[in-house]
Formats: structure tokens, sequence, C-alpha cells
């Protein structure tokens, strides 16, 4: 690569969490890099954009390094179309999200902030990748997985993601020396079994905390699920087009007369 590619970087923790600040860091030893990224926590936000009310971005005094930095109002999604219809003076090479302090594995693509943004970068056709760490803590060491995360990006770049697709990347917390490799995988089918913490505040009125149970009922040994258990990387292959095409033929058999 004699040109060095243009690279879009986000992330739904807010662009202060330590892992984009790592990502960032990466990034910038592999091309010319601009972050556009949430000014705070949009976890679980999904592919949610703003549209009942305004957008603010504001480009932030960087003091190491050669790229770029704004910082959104909005959502990881709305991150994404604001760098490609506004901020950035061509469509970048590769847009990467991250790196999640938790799991974006199995089901929980579906509610990822991290996922969904880079599921926009490749409805604008743009090549994309998610990168999640299973470690929930602030203080999570990104460091382990750095050689990872540059190598699964200049794969990426040199061999190019197939159209239509971006990919989901897991690490186990391990360190550096424990991680066994990477896994081509499926996404498991498992779901969460929510329940609700209720409570009731001084005024009276009721309140509810979101808490739940994860479930795994998949026991294949090609899920991303397993791999992250037996201490492997996980890549899921991942697209946006939600089409059931197995159900189609089955649907053309009903009467709707």
């Amino acid at each position: 690569m004699e040109n060095k590619p243009l690279i879009l970087v986000t992330n739904d923790d807010g662009i202060t969490a330590p892992g984009i600040r790592k990502l960032i860091e990466v990034m910038s030893e592999i091309g010319e890099v601009v972050v556009v990224a949430p000014d705070s926590p949009q976890s679980a936000m999904g592919h949610a954009i703003t549209i009942n009310s305004t957008l603010h971005c504001t480009k932030i005094d960087v003091k190491e390094g050669n790229h770029v930095e704004y910082s959104c109002s909005g959502t990881p999604a709305d991150c994404v179309k604001l760098a490609v219809n506004e901020i950035l003076e061509r469509k970048p090479d590769l847009c990467v999200s991250g790196i999640n302090h938790g799991s974006n594995s199995s089901i929980n693509v579906i509610y990822s902030g991290t996922m969904s943004a880079a599921v926009e970068a490749g409805i604008e056709g743009i090549q994309a990748i998610g990168f999640s760490l299973l470690d929930y803590r602030w203080s999570a060491n990104f460091e382990a997985i750095r050689n990872y995360v540059k190598k699964i990006t200049l794969s990426a770049l040199q061999n190019k993601i197939p159209s239509n697709v971006v990919l989901n990347v897991n690490f186990p917390k391990l360190s550096e020396d424990k991680i066994k490799g990477i896994k081509i995988c499926r996404q498991a089918r498992a779901y969460w079994v929510e329940e609700f913490d209720k409570r009731t505040n001084p005024m009276g009125l009721d309140y509810y905390w979101l808490t739940g149970k994860f479930v795994n009922e998949d026991k294949g040994e090609d899920t991303d699920e397993w791999a992250l258990s037996q201490g492997y990387i996980s890549i899921v292959p991942t697209k946006f087009d939600l089409t059931a095409h197995h159900a189609i033929q089955r649907l053309n058999s009903w009467n709707f007369d």
C-alpha cells in the first residue's frame, strides 16, 4: 500500500473511552485516520439515528498524533453518516468501530452500537470491521490484542472484505500469549432472558432496572461463542440484508385470497 488508506474510526463507548484510544493508536500505524465518535456513551443504541433533534459535531484539538478527531452528539450510526456526508472529502477505504468494552458476539450484535456503526459504513459501500473485547471494565487490557487488531485490519485492506458484508470481531479476555489464534465463525443461536428489577423512588413512583442472563443453546463448535470460550478470536462475517431467503418459497405457497 503505497498510498496510506483513509480510515474512519468510531465507537459506541464515547470518544474518551480507552478502547477507541487504543484503536486510534493502532490505525495511525496503518493509514490516515479521521475519528468521528460520540461525545458520550451510546452502548446498546443499536442502529438508532437522530431525527427529532439537531446534531452537533465539534472538532477536537489533538495534542498527540497526526490524526483528526470530531466529537459528535449523535449515535454511532449518526457519526458514520456525518463523517461520510459532511466531514470527509472522500469515501474512506475502511471504517473500524470499537474497541468495544464488552462482548458483541452472538445475538449481542443486534443491540450493539459498535456493530451498527460498522453496518452503517457497509451500507454506504465502505469496508468495515467492529472490534470488541470481552471485558466490560474501563481498565480493560487492550494492549494484549493490539497486534491482532493490526493484523486483522491489514488483512482486510489487502484481501478486501466481500461486498455487503462487515466483520464482527470479538476477542477473549486473555493475555496475548494465551490467545490460541483466529477462527472464522457463524453467529451462535443464543438470547437474553430479561428480568426487570422493580423499585420505588421516594416520591412513590415505580422504576425499573433491566437485568437478565445470557442463554446459549447452540452446541455447535463452529460458533463465535464456542471459539471465544476456547480462547480463540472470533470473526463472524455479518450481512445487513435481513431477508430470510430460505422462507420465500414457503411463503409463496400461502393463499392470500
